[in-house]
């Protein structure tokens, strides 16, 4: 299966200014260095047949002549080789002359597109040459066949219906109202830009961030061929600089001055994806001509590869930059998120205090760093900060010392309430037999614990400060109004991958080796809710990830499921790729499974979660991203899973 990606290649040839015949050649070669790599669309610069600066001889017939005659010659070249080009030529059409982009396929010329802004400024005067075209389609005769002429082509790939390509040329995407914005708009999802763009001091960087933007604003993928080396040097100097975007992310960039062709998987299924879900997303509207009148072009192309390797990373922490400087900026943002969330909510109901759970594990402490920060931005004294362990059947050594030191170093004031002795009261009282140690021992534990921080919240004219992660709401790991309910859920949108990087952050930044060494010792210590008894040597017994699956894979997961609305065939796909040596097949099909139906079987327990900040572009509020019904079931997506062989290659 394709999985929506599409091998393009944005390719830059060695050319002879005016020599048709060797520039089709090279054309041929790169024709065929691409579709070795299993590329499906080949795109070249403005003009390569003939080369852009031809200037006067443009004029001349025999350059004309040869030039079309070198397309119907790529097009027949290109016969049985399950590959679209596009290539830049200039075509004579009603005794006026066009800059054009010709896109052929299997023997055929599919369409022939005008370039629609013609430069006559500062180093450009192609307006002597060349007539400026228009969207309106027509049919004319190109070399005996009769072709679509006009800006307003799509070219229709019958069995991959997400890709849908339209061209525009160089100028055309520097202007105010670029023909991709049309096109777009129309369904086009990949846009292909034949240029030569010129070589100045600068350039290059306002070049790349026009290609990235427009990709970023039209939800496409934006594939940039500019002419390089080979045109001539009589005033300018051409660098190659190509590019392939995807919706605002710059997926390969050629070096300068090397005529070097790049290649990249664009994934078509989630920029519709994307573009479903932004409902501002634009079908027809006033001001871009009438995008009803745009020429449909079908051709039926496969889409396998020989090999099954991505030209793109699939990161397997989607929602941890990679780059370290990247990762810092984003972490202190989140924190600052978080932080002035919660100082709007406790200026606003005027809470005297703050009261924190702190169990010496990850999510309560960034609970507590955050409720920190906001005291802080809020000119409050820590002390108000109630600060509470509650050590219960399940408390080690290591984390309840962890938590006293955290506590103290923040100066927080530090409250102990052991719940034991409550908890077995619970337990008669209900009949419960303390030596079974079932789901009601465990979540007795965590109501307990909730009862206390409301009542001390009440005693202190306080506030509980939520803790639960996005993961866990993800999978419905929290016990229903015990760790699930606050009064506000400073961590709601934080997934547990996430919550690592920033308790992290905050302590490689703090200043005090005590508590980097505490908060280190935190991030060392296996996630759990330690609601069973420590084993003999009095550590840690139950770890939740050998329980619901490691939060890695969960993170993945939810990412890709909420961001993008895979289906579970693609993201288990994705995940084989991402976590490639680190998990097999196997393991990562077990874990999809559970995924998805902890993930349907819980949304119950995020229908009516408190109050939280939104940190990033997921999130699972039912009062923002996601409305989900809570009896939806989960068989479709279980179903695609169980066709799924983990032996295959």
């Amino acid at each position: 299966m394709d999985y929506g990606f599409v091998r393009v290649a944005a390719m830059t040839p060695d050319i002879r200014v005016a020599d048709t015949i060797y520039n089709t050649n090279e054309i041929k070669r790169l024709i065929d260095a691409a579709v070795e790599k299993s590329v499906r669309a080949a795109i070249f610069p403005e003009l390569c047949i003939t080369g852009y600066t031809c200037s006067d001889l443009f004029l001349q017939s025999a350059l004309l002549n040869s030039s079309r005659k070198a397309v119907s010659d790529i097009a027949e070249y290109i016969k049985g080789k399950n590959i679209i080009t596009v290539v830049g030529l200039p075509i004579m059409n009603d005794g006026k002359l066009y800059n054009v982009a010709a896109v052929v396929y299997d023997g055929n010329v599919l369409g022939i597109i005008p370039k629609c802004n013609i430069p006559n400024y500062s180093e450009f005067y192609e307006a002597r040459h060349f007539t400026k075209g228009t969207g309106k389609v027509k049919y004319i005769d190109f070399n005996g066949e009769k072709v679509p002429f006009g800006a307003n082509i799509i070219f229709k790939w019958r069995e991959l219906e997400d890709f849908k390509l339209s061209v525009e040329m160089c100028e055309d995407l520097w202007v105010p109202l670029p023909p991709s914005i049309r096109h777009a708009i129309a369904g086009a999802t990949v846009i292909a830009n034949l240029s030569a763009s010129d070589e100045t001091t600068g350039k290059d960087i306002y070049r790349k961030s026009l290609v990235s933007g427009q990709s970023a604003r039209l939800i496409c993928g934006y594939i940039y061929a500019s002419a390089g080396e080979g045109e001539s040097s009589t005033d300018l100097v051409f660098s190659g600089h190509n590019i392939i975007a995807e919706n605002g992310t710059v997926m390969a960039e050629s070096g300068r001055f090397r005529n070097q062709s790049i290649y990249c998987d664009i994934d078509v299924d989630k920029l519709t994806a994307e573009r479903r879900r932004m409902t501002t997303y634009p079908h027809n509207i006033e001001g871009y001509g009438n995008i009803d009148d745009y020429h449909i072009v079908e051709f039926s192309m496969k889409n396998s590869r020989s090999d099954d390797m991505l030209l793109r990373k699939t990161d397997n922490s989607p929602f941890v930059p990679s780059d370290l400087s990247d990762r810092a900026k984003r972490c202190e943002e989140i924190l600052t998120i978080q932080s002035m969330g919660l100082k709007k909510r406790l200026k606003h109901t005027n809470a005297a205090s703050a009261v924190v759970g702190i169990s010496g594990g990850l999510d309560s402490t960034l609970a507590l760093l955050v409720t920190a920060k906001a005291f802080d931005s809020l000119k409050k004294d820590r002390k108000d900060i109630i600060a509470v362990t509650m050590p219960g059947f399940g408390t080690t050594d290591r984390t309840y010392t962890n938590a006293v030191t955290l506590i103290n170093k923040l100066g927080a004031t530090f409250r102990e309430v052991p719940i034991g002795e409550a908890v077995l009261r619970h337990f008669d009282d209900i009949g419960h037999d303390k030596n079974v140690k079932d789901v009601t021992y465990e979540n007795s534990q965590a109501r307990q614990r909730t009862l206390l921080l409301m009542d001390i919240a009440n005693e202190k004219g306080g506030m509980v400060i939520g803790t639960g992660d996005m993961s866990e709401l993800a999978l419905g790991w929290a016990t229903y109004n015990g760790d699930h309910m606050s009064m506000y859920g400073v961590n709601s949108s934080v997934p547990k991958t996430l919550v690592r990087h920033l308790v992290q952050y905050y302590a490689d930044t703090c200043g005090d080796s005590v508590l980097k060494n505490v908060l280190y010792d935190i991030l060392d210590t296996p996630v759990s809710p330690e609601l069973l008894p420590p084993d003999k040597d009095g550590t840690i017994a139950q770890k939740t990830e050998d329980l619901v699956g490691p939060y890695e894979l969960h993170d993945f997961f939810l990412y890709n499921i909420l961001r993008f609305g895979f289906e579970p065939a693609k993201i288990y796909y994705m995940s084989v790729k991402a976590f490639d040596k680190l998990y097999d097949k196997k393991t990562i099909l077990k874990w999809l499974k559970v995924f998805y139906k902890r993930f349907f079987s819980q949304q119950f327990k995020r229908s009516c979660l408190p109050d939280g900040v939104k940190v990033g572009s997921v999130a699972v509020s039912p009062r923002g991203d996601l409305r989900m019904p809570s009896d939806a079931c989960a068989d479709i997506w279980l179903s695609q899973l169980e066709n799924i062989n983990t032996d295959e290659r």
